[in-house]
């Protein structure tokens, strides 16, 4: 069973920067999406960042995943991975974690 990932994005510059570039960030999310790493992701609220689940072979995948996202490569936001081992998930999760 893979390892699990919550990342934590907490925006560093206003919500009007962000919004400038969410557009880009949310098309660099879809190819995880596509490549079956990534489970949601969305906006905290209030907006002061967003939260991702997914999933990857290390932490350190995970952080050189995310170093290609436009909010780091713009440096608009910082990032916290939290990796846990899902022992208890729902039946629906099963296929994602295999």
């Amino acid at each position: 069973m893979k390892n699990l990932f919550v990342i934590l994005i907490t925006y560093q510059k206003s919500l009007e920067e962000i919004e400038l570039i969410l557009p880009k960030h949310r098309d660099f999310l879809r190819k995880g999406y596509e490549s079956g790493n990534l489970l949601a992701s969305g906006p905290q609220n209030p907006k002061t960042g967003g939260i991702v689940i997914g999933t990857f072979d290390s932490k350190e995948s995970a952080e050189t995943f995310f170093k290609y996202d436009p909010y780091a490569q713009n440096e608009v936001a910082t990032y916290q991975f939290l990796e846990f081992t899902p022992v208890l998930h729902s039946t629906i999760l099963k296929d994602f974690l295999e």
